[in-house]
């Protein structure tokens, strides 16, 4: 059974709290550089049961009438077209995306700053749909010696070259669609212009993980440490916290590294007026306040854990990832004594492989049930797996098929014949179709269709990599993926 750990409204509470005392103590306004994910923020959620994906921009929606929020994305992500793994959308298709819902929802969205900005023709082009559409939208370019050169970057040739942007809320909340975008250099550009002009503004750091006050090696910071294994971040101790009030708080090393130069910056802006002592003091983080059952959080953070090996494991296979990354989380699993073999899906998954000879899926339902599904010659595994778990939920006999010929061949028939497909194979999104329209007549395949948002947040595991069809729909399906890094096919493009 899923145990819950981690209460959102307190935290919500808290963090409400501490973000207004914020603006009050920046007595004017403050920028708040905004980490992680706005929208869908499942990471948090794995890791700390109870976490609402959208508790972040439910907090916003709270503080609507006093903040406006500024994108940021880097010309060279755009350039390089740089995606969002978990939605299979380019960073700039993503702000678009977050634009919509947040103006949607009444929040003020006031612009986009592309930084990096060197005259890339996809971000002239990304600017150019901006203005069509009535974005307002800036260009910060690189600042030569930054962020070391503080003189220099605190001047007019540094900051002063970057445009101004001109807010009215006292809080500007800077996100980006991903880590690595600039959002400090434009909020630190941003205060140096309002000091500029006799405004006084603060600057704050919004972030989840790694969380400062549990321990160090505590699984979800260690969770934290595996899903940033590719950027090779790692936590630590903050020595500036520790050297200024003798109190032991985590921090992770981007953050610790660059404190120095973020308060000489901050000092050398504001003349002096900048009382952080150290990284955890910039930060508004209070998840930690919000974990009341330590046992499930941890257990829930091993699990994240063993997700991230599969998922490292699979991008080194995919060429999208490197080897050192898959040795990280293996060290960090040595350092929890864990292996994959606690992931309940795993083991029945490989068993029912080994014993069939064919590609088999896992999944495991909300009471501990373990439904699994093979591969045929006109169904993936996961296909199975899907009919399998539903029949399971709604009581219906295994023996009983829920599809029958008459629905599936003219599928076949389509993708065959008319769209020229050379596999037979149907995938779950093909099946999910042909289940629906037989739901219309079929009683009992109705019953099983409206099983299916019960599979969300279920485990799955699968004996090989999946192919983009199936794996797009098991995460709109809301299943938590892991596969063996085993290629579904022989073939070079599948």
């Amino acid at each position: 059974m899923d145990k819950i750990g981690f209460d959102n409204d307190l935290y919500m509470q808290k963090q409400k709290q501490h973000i207004l005392e914020r603006i009050e103590s920046a007595s004017g306004k403050l920028y708040l550089e905004f980490g992680g994910k706005l929208f869908d923020d499942y990471h948090a959620a794995r890791v700390l049961p109870g976490f609402d994906v959208n508790a972040k921009i439910k907090l916003l929606y709270e503080l609507k009438e006093q903040a406006e929020i500024i994108f940021v994305i880097s010309a060279g992500d755009i350039e390089k077209t740089k995606m969002r793994a978990d939605l299979g959308i380019t960073y700039d298709m993503d702000v678009l995306r977050l634009i919509d819902t947040i103006t949607n929802l009444g929040i003020e969205v006031n612009s986009v700053v592309i930084t990096k900005y060197t005259g890339q023709p996809a971000a002239d082009a990304f600017m150019s749909k901006l203005t069509m559409r009535g974005v307002k939208n800036y260009a910060h370019k690189p600042i030569k010696g930054y962020p070391t050169e503080i003189d220099y970057i605190c001047s007019e040739e540094g900051f002063g070259s970057n445009p101004y942007i001109e807010t009215t809320k006292p809080l500007v909340v800077v996100t980006a669609p991903g880590p690595g975008s600039g959002k400090l250099a434009t909020c630190l550009s941003q205060v140096y212009h309002e000091t500029l002009r006799g405004v006084s503004a603060g600057y704050a750091k919004f972030e989840t993980f790694p969380i400062w006050n549990i321990p160090l090696k505590h699984p979800v910071n260690l969770a934290y440490e595996a899903a940033t294994a590719d950027l090779n971040d790692v936590n630590m101790i903050d020595p500036f916290h520790l050297e200024a009030y003798g109190e032991t708080t985590v921090n992770y090393n981007r953050d610790v590294e660059a404190f120095p130069i973020v308060k000489s910056t901050l000092a050398r802006i504001s003349n002096g007026a900048f009382d952080y002592k150290s990284p955890t003091d910039m930060g508004v983080n209070m998840a930690g306040y919000a974990i009341y059952d330590d046992e499930a959080v941890k257990e829930a953070s091993c699990q994240e854990i063993i997700r991230r090996f599969f998922a490292a494991k699979c991008d080194f296979r995919n060429g999208k990832g490197d080897q050192e990354a898959v040795d990280k989380i293996k060290m960090i699993m040595r350092q929890l004594n864990i292996t994959p073999d606690i992931r309940p899906v795993v083991q029945p998954a490989l068993d029912k492989s080994a014993d069939a000879g064919v590609p088999v899926a896992a999944i495991e339902l909300h009471d501990g049930r373990v439904i699994t599904g093979k591969a045929s010659a006109l169904l993936s595994a996961s296909s199975t797996a899907v009919l399998n778990a539903i029949k399971a939920l709604t009581n219906i006999d295994d023996d009983l098929k829920l599809l029958s010929p008459i629905i599936l061949e003219p599928i076949v028939e389509l993708k065959t014949k008319i769209l020229n497909s050379h596999s037979t194979l149907l995938n779950l999104e093909d099946v999910l179709t042909a289940l629906s329209i037989s739901g219309a007549t079929n009683t009992l395949t109705a019953k099983a269709m409206r099983a299916l948002p019960q599979l969300r947040d279920c485990e799955y595991h699968s004996t090989q990599m999946l192919a983009p069809g199936d794996e797009d729909t098991l995460r709109k399906l809301g299943l938590r993926i892991t596969c063996e890094p085993i290629y579904p096919s022989k073939e070079l493009f599948f």
